[in-house]
């Protein structure tokens, strides 16, 4: 898990539109293309490196503490990364210097990161930690100023599906990366060189995070530069400038990713420790998720265009809560498979409505600092839910027994991801009503708005109808 996704954004641009006689006027096309490359690049380094962090904390005999640490921490500190870059940006006044620079840092943590664990495998995890932590501080560093280039290239009524165009090329790329890093990790795992692969597919994740960095220094440097209208810090922007919706929104976002991360750290752990499965199977298991996302992402940022991304949440707030607690059903690969496979379908429409409803939300000169704010909210949820689920997993009995009815998975971890999923629904039953549509979109019914869901609209298209005679 990632993100964004993660996930898994921005803008420094004022209200007006450029004047037509201006250089970046005539540049937007390409612009977006890099950008498109740009999710290739990231996607490839994402899929082929970070998505194997906790494989390679377990090479190193990390414990289920140390790999929520792995997930909690780097978010926590990628916070004040994150909110420091937005203070920055009103000196550098040129994104492109912190976006090159990040870039370069993020890159060049992959060395440390792979050489120090083994250099020193005593200290291993911890090591792996730190370097973390480093990785990411580096790529919390520039998502404020590189989404809010990205935003510049699009308008409203595009945005979702250009954002859709975007993650399906994330989807296709980890795909793609997933498989080849996996496959890569088993042969090395046969061969009894499990470090070597690691060492490889790493790599390979350096030089891509080097390309995405390249596609990001070409859109900024033809980019003019923006103010940022936020004179008054953050604490200004979120009582007197943010409405209550969106207020409520960053409450609601943060919660899904803390009962999210609850469990998300731990499925490495189930998968390849308690129930055995090789690399391969692992990348197929997440390779299930991906394809289920590029099935479905371009039907979502249609439908999120056009009905809003509050009914977008809506629809997939209610499915993720499933999920997780399908693990406590069966530990069977063709059954975790079709499992993943329809999360993917659930997050690739939640992930699009979480982030198009904050760009919808904000004015162009207020969205690297709100943008930054819920980045921040989502961060502290997802720390948060990591430190909750390494708690739980110490707590959580292995087996559960009620009169004659007797429940023993591979490890407790299950009920874990089973408790993840009570908390998500309780969420979107108590907080989806709480905040609305920051659009005018158009208004249809709940019937009308389940037949225009992605995989439900082909079907009904190809059902005859039937008048009555």
């Amino acid at each position: 898990m990632n993100a964004a996704p993660s996930l898994p954004a921005t803008d420094l641009q004022t209200d007006s539109e450029p004047p037509t006689e201006s250089p970046y006027s005539g540049t937007k096309t390409s612009q977006r293309e890099q950008g498109l490359r740009d999710a290739a690049f990231q996607a490839a380094a994402q899929g082929g490196g970070e998505n194997y962090f906790s494989a390679f904390a377990l090479l190193l005999h990390a414990s289920p503490f140390q790999i929520g640490i792995l997930s909690a921490l780097p978010q926590l500190v990628g916070i004040v990364s994150q909110l420091s870059s937005v203070k920055l940006l009103q000196y550098l006044r040129k994104p492109e210097r912190l976006v090159v620079f990040g870039g370069w840092g993020q890159a060049l943590c992959w060395l440390p990161l792979l050489a120090l664990p083994l250099l020193i495998p005593s200290r291993g995890p911890w090591v792996l930690i730190a370097c973390a932590v480093l990785y990411f501080a580096f790529g919390h560093a520039t998502a404020p100023a590189w989404n809010s280039l990205l935003i510049e290239l699009t308008d409203t009524e595009t945005r979702g599906a250009y954002f859709a165009q975007r993650a399906r090329i994330t989807a296709l790329v980890s795909f793609l990366a997933l498989g080849a890093a996996g496959t890569i990790l088993t042969v090395g795992q046969a061969w009894g060189v499990s470090w070597l692969g690691f060492v490889l597919i790493f790599l390979g994740a350096a030089s891509a995070r080097l390309g995405a960095t390249h596609c990001q220094a070409l859109v900024a440097a033809r980019t003019a530069g923006h103010g940022i209208d936020a004179p008054h810090g953050f604490r200004h922007f979120l009582l007197h400038q943010a409405t209550p919706d969106f207020r409520r929104f960053m409450l609601f976002s943060g919660l899904v990713h803390w009962a999210v991360l609850i469990s998300g750290p731990f499925f490495v752990i189930y998968l390849l420790r308690d129930l055995h499965w090789t690399y391969l199977h692992y990348a197929g298991w997440m390779a299930a998720s991906i394809l289920g996302q590029f099935t479905t992402l371009k039907p979502w940022g249609q439908f999120g265009d056009r009905y809003g991304n509050k009914n977008l949440l809506r629809v997939t707030a209610f499915a993720v809560p499933v999920l997780p607690m399908a693990y406590l059903v069966s530990g069977q690969y063709p059954y975790l498979l079709g499992v993943n496979f329809f999360g993917g379908i659930v997050w690739a429409g939640l992930s699009l409505g979480l982030q198009n409803y904050v760009f919808d939300s904000l004015r162009p000169e207020e969205r690297t600092r709100g943008v930054a704010l819920a980045n921040a909210m989502n961060a502290i949820g997802w720390g948060l839910g990591a430190l909750t689920g390494s708690w739980l997993a110490t707590i959580v009995p292995a087996q559960l027994r009620f009169a004659f009815w007797d429940l023993t998975p591979a490890s407790n971890l299950p009920f874990v991801f089973f408790i993840s999923g009570l908390l998500r629904l309780a969420i979107a039953i108590s907080m989806l009503g709480r905040f609305g549509e920051p659009r005018k979109i158009e208004t249809m019914s709940q019937g009308e708005l389940v037949r225009e869901l992605p995989l439900i609209k082909p079907l009904m298209a190809r059902w005859p109808s039937r008048s009555p005679r």
